[in-house]
C-alpha cells in the first residue's frame, strides 16, 4: 500500500476547501534526496495548509525534523536539524508565474495535481546542504589537525633559505 503523502492530490479541491494536512515522512523514502555521497535518513514532520489567494492555489508548508547525512570530511553519520516555513503557489502552467505575488514561490502542479512528497522533496533540496559536513565546533575525524612529518635525518631542509640573497644580486 502506498503512503498517503505519495498520492497526487487535487490542488483546486484542497485550496477551495482550505484543507489542513499533517504529515510525517521518512526521508529515506524520498528517492530524489539520495545522492552518491550516501543515503539520507530521519523524518520530516509538518503541516500543509491550502488556501486560495488572488485566484491562485497556495500551500503554506511547515517542515521540521532531523536528517542524518554523511559528513564529507570524515564519512561518518551526522545529524542536521532543519525547520522551514514557506508559501508556495501551485500553478497549472508556467504561464501563470507572471501573475504571482512576490512572496510566493512557484511550483508546477501538472494537471492540477501534486503530492505532498513532491512539495516536501523540493523544500528539502533547498534546505539540506549540498556537501554535508560537521560544524566547526563539532567533533569530526576529518578535521583533526595533521602534524607535519619530520624528516628522518633530524635536519630540516629549507630550499628557499638563500632566495633573499639571490634576489639582492
Amino acid at each position: 500500500m502506498s503512503a498517503p503523502w505519495r498520492k497526487p492530490l487535487d490542488v483546486d479541491r484542497l485550496s477551495d476547501g482550505g484543507a489542513d494536512l499533517e504529515f510525517a515522512v521518512p526521508l529515506a523514502e524520498l528517492s530524489e534526496l539520495r545522492s552518491p555521497q550516501g543515503e539520507v535518513a530521519g523524518e520530516a514532520r509538518g503541516r500543509a495548509r491550502f488556501s486560495r489567494e488572488q485566484g491562485v492555489a497556495v500551500v503554506e508548508l511547515a517542515l521540521t525534523g532531523v536528517a542524518t547525512l554523511t559528513c564529507q570530511r570524515c564519512m561518518q553519520p551526522m545529524e542536521y536539524p532543519f525547520e522551514s516555513r514557506t508559501r508556495v503557489a501551485l500553478l497549472a502552467s508556467e504561464a501563470q508565474t507572471g501573475e504571482l505575488p512576490p512572496d510566493l514561490e512557484p511550483v508546477l502542479a501538472a494537471d492540477g495535481r501534486i503530492s505532498l512528497g513532491e512539495l516536501i522533496t523540493q523544500e528539502l533540496l533547498l534546505l539540506l546542504p549540498i556537501v554535508p559536513r560537521h560544524a566547526a565546533d563539532a567533533p569530526c575525524a576529518g578535521s583533526a589537525a595533521v602534524a607535519p612529518a619530520q624528516p628522518s635525518g633530524g635536519q630540516t631542509q629549507r630550499p628557499f633559505a638563500h632566495l633573499a640573497e639571490l634576489l639582492k644580486r
